[in-house]
């Protein structure tokens, strides 16, 4: 099972948790606010704002919240924050190459938080560019075969322009180049086929297989990442067993 979608499904699934919700709200309102400071406040010709709300509306954020954020990183309020966005890539567990995207006011306290985390579990920071060039950007998507037809799924991926299309257990994940990934999720939607998970990730081109401890200390080390509130994104190539996922993850 790889890594980075089976944890972006769990992870989804884990947030819709009200005591998470804070800290996801918290993430989405930095990226719509730094969006907007770059592409301007209308997600009609900013598609990387138009990205983040749609995140957010899937998340049950408030109108009011998602307008405010806006306001924000336009400076309608007057008080706009500047983050700043930096990635970190280091190692984990087993040698598994990890990517951390992060919007901080504060690089030095970000550096030494990713940093702490690292080495507390078992992986190290490395340099930049150690390990980006295993990663490419893709449109990603999962379904659950309980609740959509997997047969339908593969046609109106295949005839949206999808460029693989996986069958992972209970999940039918579907992959694309990132400027069809708005095309392929409208599809989707018009056909009111609901997904666990749509985003523009960063897709490894090999994986590592982890079991055991290694196993377990790379799914805390995860957590632990994602448990700041600078850190975005963290993207892994780490292979872990569907059944041994779950049952470190329930």
């Amino acid at each position: 099972m790889s890594g980075h979608s089976k944890w972006s499904s769990i992870k989804h699934k884990k947030g819709a948790a009200d005591a998470k919700r804070g800290k996801i709200f918290t993430k989405l309102i930095r990226e719509i606010t730094t969006a907007a400071r770059i592409g301007g406040g209308d997600p009609e010709s900013n598609s990387r704002l138009r990205v983040a709300v749609d995140s957010a509306k899937a998340e049950n954020m408030p109108k009011d919240n998602i307008e405010r954020a806006i306001k924000k990183g336009t400076g309608a309020l007057g008080d706009s924050v500047a983050y700043e966005e930096y990635v970190y890539e280091g190692y984990g567990p087993g040698g598994v190459a990890i990517l951390i995207e992060v919007l901080t006011d504060n690089k030095k306290r970000t550096a030494a938080e990713v940093r702490h985390s690292l080495s507390r579990l078992n992986g190290n920071l490395g340099e930049a560019g150690c390990v980006s060039w295993l990663f490419g950007k893709k449109g990603f998507m999962s379904f659950d075969k309980k609740v959509v037809d997997s047969d339908k799924i593969m046609e109106l991926a295949l005839e949206a322009g999808a460029e693989d299309i996986s069958d992972e257990g209970d999940e039918i994940e579907v992959y694309t180049d990132i400027s069809n990934f708005e095309n392929l999720k409208k599809v989707f939607e018009e056909n009111k086929i609901p997904h666990i998970v749509a985003e523009l990730s960063m897709v490894p081109q090999n994986y590592v297989k982890l079991e055991g401890k290694n196993a377990e200390t790379m799914l805390k080390l995860m957590e632990a990442l994602e448990d700041s509130d600078d850190v975005q994104k963290v993207y892994a190539n780490f292979d872990i067993d569907a059944a041994e996922m779950e049952r470190l993850t329930s």
